[in-house]
């Protein structure tokens, strides 16, 4: 039986929202192998000048970028969606191990199969070195953005 992911395609103003936090949700707990469930088994990105393909990729990706990117925090907004594709901006921050702090900021392109899986990722990200009272996203680190904390149009950004 086929591994389903819901919401599925095709997507609805409300499900695409729901997709689009359930991604953020995932990717704030900084748990590669959690986050490499949403994907299909072949799915294939670039992730700025990085190509990717399948699950075991995923994960190591995202094991090398969480042990870069430090006190990771990311917040994800809809922009648009399709039958069975959304895109979204989002911007996260993080620091390195010398205590810098940069607030990143991106597009990404989704598409999905019948299942609600991810197949296809496209992403797009400039990182902006921040003072660290320049900070705004503010949660317990590795824990979902709370359901009160501003998002990215409330926050300016």
């Amino acid at each position: 039986m086929a591994e389903t992911r819901p919401p599925v395609p095709p997507f609805t103003r409300e499900t695409a929202m729901v997709k689009v936090r359930a991604a953020e949700d995932g990717w704030n707990s900084r748990n590669p192998e959690r986050v490499s469930l949403a994907y299909t088994g072949e799915s294939k990105w670039r992730n700025r000048d990085e190509f990717l393909s399948g699950r075991a990729e995923i994960v190591a990706f995202l094991t090398r970028k969480w042990q870069r990117e430090l006190e990771y925090r990311l917040i994800k907004e809809l922009w648009a969606f399709s039958d069975d594709r959304i895109a979204v901006r989002f911007a996260y921050e993080y620091h390195d191990d010398a205590g810098n702090w940069f607030r990143a900021y991106g597009n990404e392109n989704w598409e999905f199969d019948a299942q609600g899986l991810m197949r296809v990722r496209h992403a797009s990200i400039n990182d902006l070195p921040i003072a660290p009272e320049a900070r705004l996203f503010h949660w317990d680190r590795g824990g979902p953005r709370p359901a009160d904390h501003a998002g990215l149009s409330d926050l300016g950004l």
